[in-house]
């Protein structure tokens, strides 16, 4: 497996951020794809991390997941979500932010964002945070599940990978190397073990929602959304943060009972 020094740097990256003072229980905002996004009971059993970060806080912390399928930075601004946010979020907010799985599709022109593009937008959702006072946090996109024949995980959204840790550092806003943070975790866990991380299984697993079984190596299942949540929840921890201090990160390799979309 081939991850950089400099790509190991950036995952551990505590930048300060430049916002105002956070209130004792600020909530985080989350602006993001369906590798984040809640989903309702009957797509059990897939989840997003986001749905699931709330297991990896103290008591007193909402989690304003705006996280919702198929949507890019491009289209997360022109629907007006981007500007939802702007409305809703107060000094001591977190922002996290978390995008390029749908900006590199372009066989989706409405979707589609080049790099170019793509960084401006970034700026835009930081500028904003830091217009109303709340903390930004730029986070790389969650890795595809894509081994190869050594039993390597590849590299997967590059471009975007990169553009977003250019922006954390131009604009000195703290960074989750989600990217390579998710690599790792999922190299250590196996090729063939990771397909229960994702949304892979037979027509016997008895989901109403997909009878004849699905092979999806993009969308988390439960056990998958409870270990991005708390590789995030690691990071945000560390980054030393006005709300890192409501941060308990639970570890992504002893998960909480499943079969319930809750904490417990």
């Amino acid at each position: 497996m081939k991850i950089g020094f400099r790509h190991l740097c950036a995952a551990v990256l505590t930048m300060t951020a430049l916002a105002g003072p956070a209130s004792a229980e600020g909530h985080i905002f989350i602006a993001s794809d369906s590798t984040a996004a809640d989903y309702k009971p009957d797509w059990y059993p897939q989840m997003g991390w986001g749905m699931l970060l709330k297991c990896n806080l103290t008591d007193g912390v909402k989690v304003e997941n705006r996280a919702i399928g198929g949507r890019s930075t491009k289209t997360f601004i022109s629907e007006g979500r981007f500007d939802a946010i702007a409305h809703d979020i107060t000094p001591g907010d977190t922002l996290l932010i978390q995008f390029g799985h749908n900006d590199t599709n372009d066989k989706k022109p409405e979707r589609f964002t080049p790099v170019p593009e793509y960084k401006v937008n970034l700026q835009r959702f930081v500028a904003m945070a830091r217009d109303k006072g709340a903390v930004p946090v730029l986070i790389t996109p969650v890795a595809l599940r894509r081994f190869d024949d050594n039993g390597a995980i590849g590299e997967s959204l590059t471009p975007y990978v990169e553009a977003t840790r250019e922006i954390a550092h131009a604009t000195a806003t703290p960074l989750i190397d989600l990217n390579y943070d998710s690599r790792v975790y999922f190299q250590q866990v196996g090729a063939e073990a990771s397909k229960a991380y994702y949304m892979n299984f037979d027509k016997e697993a008895g989901y109403a929602r997909w009878p004849d079984g699905l092979s999806d190596n993009v969308h988390f299942s439960e056990l998958g959304a409870r270990a991005v949540a708390a590789l995030v929840a690691k990071r945000l921890k560390e980054l030393n943060l006005p709300i890192s201090t409501h941060v308990a990160p639970v570890p992504a390799e002893n998960p909480p009972r499943l079969g319930n979309p809750s904490c417990s």
